[in-house]
């Protein structure tokens, strides 16, 4: 029997990656141990929140149609089923973007006393924005981080480019501060084309990074607490066919996911540490990625993902696999430790 009855998978969120969401988040409700809890699926998007479906220990689904999906009562996170009142006592957060994955979701829950998978909402917000979390980073001798120049909306625009331009060495990397799945992100060789690479990144978000290309293999690591320390997982190589690991490789199967990476042991053991060292120096929680560059010069970070995808193709089932855990114990794991 669980810590916990009623877990509800919130999925959805506000953001270009909600469709992406919706898929982690119906992969997770199935995988979650139907013989331990009460599982709700629970869309949310805009403001609105309502029950897609749920699944009783030990029983069959049962899904409700879209016009006819009871809402969720956000006063104390409760649904009304058929005359019923459950009153949900644990969520797993599998929103990408916001509200789910900057901090703000976790605030509510905070608010309402209700554990969750994730990481608070001071860490989710840090680790969320690309900027404050190499911020947070830096002057610690964990990660090497690449050069970079930030802007907000409003700046002047050509004034920074040209700042930008002198300082950095090209081709770099334009990327809305807050967002995933490469959304608003290019890669960008001209410095006469950064101007509108900058305001392509504005869509997503209204303060931007610009980060100086490192060249290498691109690596992906993730770590969790399992109840008595802090464990990562197999490491992964990502090759893209594009120029680099943009949406189109990412969801259209064009990029090779090697897992476990081809490379030395001292180089794994890198960074299985180094992710270990980033999770516990951050003070995350649950199941969190890092994403980083080899270069010839060391180990460069790229960025953390505080919830990574979770389809049966994402990164970390593969990595879980590898690691020969069954995917309902890992996120047993994850809910009874949180």
């Amino acid at each position: 029997m669980g810590k916990y009855n009623s877990i509800a998978v919130i999925y959805g969120s506000d953001s270009s990656e909600w469709e992406v969401s919706c898929r982690s988040g119906e992969f997770t409700a199935a995988n979650i141990d139907d013989t331990q809890y009460d599982v709700y699926q629970i869309f949310a998007r805009f403001g609105k929140w309502s029950l897609v479906s749920y699944r009783r220990k030990n029983s069959m689904p049962v899904a409700f149609p879209e016009e006819a999906r009871p809402e969720v009562d956000k006063t104390d996170f409760s649904v009304n089923i058929m005359g019923e009142t459950v009153k949900f006592d644990y969520a797993y957060i599998m929103q990408h973007g916001a509200p789910g994955e900057n901090g703000q979701l976790q605030g509510y829950l905070e608010m309402l006393g209700i554990p969750f998978s994730s990481c608070s909402s001071f860490v989710s917000a840090v680790a969320f924005d690309k900027y404050a979390c190499k911020c947070f980073l830096q002057g610690t001798d964990i990660v090497k981080l690449a050069p970079s120049e930030y802007v907000r909306r409003g700046d002047d625009i050509d004034a920074f480019c040209k700042r930008a331009a002198e300082t950095l060495a090209f081709p770099v990397f334009v990327k809305p501060t807050q967002g995933g799945s490469s959304f608003g992100i290019t890669r960008v060789s001209d410095p006469a084309r950064l101007a509108e690479a900058v305001n392509y990144a504005f869509s997503e978000n209204d303060t931007v990074l610009v980060e100086q290309g490192v060249v290498g293999r691109e690596l992906t690591c993730a770590a969790w607490y399992d109840g008595s320390a802090v464990r990562s997982l197999p490491v992964i190589e990502i090759v893209s066919q594009n120029d680099y690991f943009d949406y189109d490789a990412k969801y259209n199967g064009h990029s090779s996911e090697i897992c476990p990476a081809p490379i030395d042991d001292a180089l794994t053991k890198l960074i299985r540490e180094t992710t270990v060292r980033i999770y516990s120096f951050m003070g995350c929680r649950g199941v969190v990625r890092a994403d980083y560059i080899c270069a010839p010069d060391g180990l460069y970070f790229l960025e953390i993902n505080c919830i990574p995808g979770m389809t049966s193709a994402s990164l970390v089932p593969k990595m879980v696999r590898e690691e020969g855990l069954q995917m309902k114990d890992f996120l047993s794991s994850i809910i009874e430790c949180s």
